[in-house]
């Protein structure tokens, strides 16, 4: 079930968003309306596909409730780049900007509310409206930091450190999402993720 930006005149699902667009940028009550007609919620169930692997991104997706990942294939092997859960954005950024089929898709893990923002009608409002566009230059600037850090805990850190720094960001996750989804996250095998985490529940007892 979707519902157009007229839901947020009513205060119904936006908060949450602006909540989390504030925290980059604020903006005008002006510039909030001209943002609205851009603006849907949709209601997705567990298991489903926002997006599949092969599609153009055009969206840029808050998850205004539930959980989602973005996943691709390496070597026929399943690999989740990452997770975001309620108060977050998820978007294939590479696919957006290049208008190039991704070879990445998103994957729902909880029933989500989703608040989608059309790309193409938000750009248009870059050249009359600077606020939005500061606002939005500063998100994705905000998630290319993220790919960036991703990357460098990929190279930098052990695999019983990407562990620990991932409880220690974001400790929900472990409860909410698969142990295959998350071995796959921290680049090692879902054996290799149990033995870790034997190993820190068994130094949790000892102390």
């Amino acid at each position: 079930m979707s519902f157009s930006g007229e839901a947020f005149h009513a205060g119904i699902h936006g908060e949450r968003l602006w909540q989390f667009l504030g925290r980059f940028h604020s903006i005008s009550l002006e510039e909030k309306e001209a943002l609205l007609p851009f603006l849907t919620v949709t209601r997705i169930p567990k298991n489903k596909f926002l997006q599949e692997i092969g599609y153009t991104c055009k969206t840029i997706y808050f998850m205004n409730s539930g959980l989602a990942r973005i996943f691709y294939y390496k070597d026929e092997h399943e690999v989740t780049e990452l997770f975001a859960q309620e108060g977050e954005i998820i978007v294939r950024v590479e696919s957006l900007f290049t208008g190039r089929p991704s070879r990445k898709g998103i994957h729902i893990l909880e029933d989500s509310d989703i608040i989608g923002i059309n790309a193409s009608g938000l750009f248009q409002l870059y050249d009359t409206h600077h606020g939005i566009e500061r606002l939005f230059r500063k998100v994705f600037e905000a998630e290319h930091l993220q790919t960036v850090l991703r990357l460098e805990s990929l190279q930098f850190h052990s695999a019983e450190e990407r562990y620990e720094i991932l409880l220690k960001e974001t400790p929900n996750l472990i409860k909410r999402v698969p142990l295959k989804y998350i071995a796959s996250y921290l680049g090692i095998t879902q054996t290799s993720l149990s033995r870790i985490r034997g190993k820190g529940q068994s130094h949790r007892v000892k102390l």
